[in-house]
């Protein structure tokens, strides 16, 4: 009768508990409990609102307007910083997450120090820790070069917008999970056939310097020109001579 006590609370032990075997599982275990804070995903729709209402179809942006609802922007941004990427999140949703925290907060930095007429006004711009993440604060230099640039997706390039009129023009829609590829593509063609950032004639290849300064991302797999005519309507020379445009680092103010 002992035995058969013994037997049944062996058992229901069993049950009552997941079995962690080795240290790996442990390890597990771990993260996903203290990960657990981070169940839900923010509403990027308010960020989307936000872009509707302050930014044209062709990127600029009114930060008079945009001053006006900065109360809504920062709740957009705290409701970001409550809902961490963890690894349960797919690809698309921790690029959709990323490329929306670094444009919604280049915004608030221009609004925390507007008027200006150029990002490169203000002091540390891309490396002050300013951006709550969690219990931490990150720049935007950390968003864009220790998470975008490491997933892996050059085309993030045309999705984050440094408020500069050389820079990729800031869609008016936010980036999420679903629409993903579908607006990356749609930045990586804008912006390569857009002949204030990009011009080729006379067998030359006249390029924005982001495809200089971050030529490495860009040439993983192919030459750089043979990347570029992935997305150009009229396919340049893969022998065309390069050169790098000036770089226009005005504020990307709607007139």
């Amino acid at each position: 009768m002992a035995r058969f006590s013994w037997i049944l609370l062996l058992f229901s032990c069993m049950g009552s508990a997941p079995a962690i075997n080795s240290r790996a599982s442990v390890k597990n275990f771990v993260e996903s409990t203290s990960n657990s804070e981070n169940l839900g995903y923010p509403d990027h729709a308010v960020w989307g609102n936000l872009l509707g209402q302050y930014v044209d179809d062709e990127g600029n942006v009114n930060y008079k307007g945009f001053k006006e609802s900065a109360v809504e922007l920062d709740t957009y941004l705290k409701d970001l910083s409550e809902h961490i990427p963890d690894a349960s999140w797919n690809r698309n949703e921790q690029l959709a997450f990323y490329i929306n925290l670094y444009n919604a907060a280049t915004i608030k930095l221009i609004l925390d120090h507007y008027p200006v007429s150029s990002i490169k006004e203000i002091p540390s711009r891309w490396k002050k820790k300013w951006i709550p993440l969690g219990k931490d604060l990150v720049s935007l230099n950390y968003i864009e070069h220790e998470v975008l640039r490491k997933m892996g997706e050059p085309r993030i390039h045309f999705a984050i917008n440094c408020a500069s009129y050389s820079c990729p023009k800031l869609l008016n829609v936010p980036f999420t999970a679903q629409s993903m590829e579908r607006l990356l593509s749609k930045t990586a063609v804008d912006f390569v056939n857009d002949k204030t950032r990009n011009n080729f004639s006379g067998g030359e290849a006249q390029l924005s310097k982001i495809f200089k300064w971050y030529k490495g991302d860009f040439t993983e797999q192919k030459p750089l020109l043979e990347y570029i005519n992935t997305y150009l309507d009229n396919p340049v020379s893969k022998k065309a001579k390069i050169e790098y445009l000036d770089y226009d680092w005005s504020l990307n103010e709607a007139e």
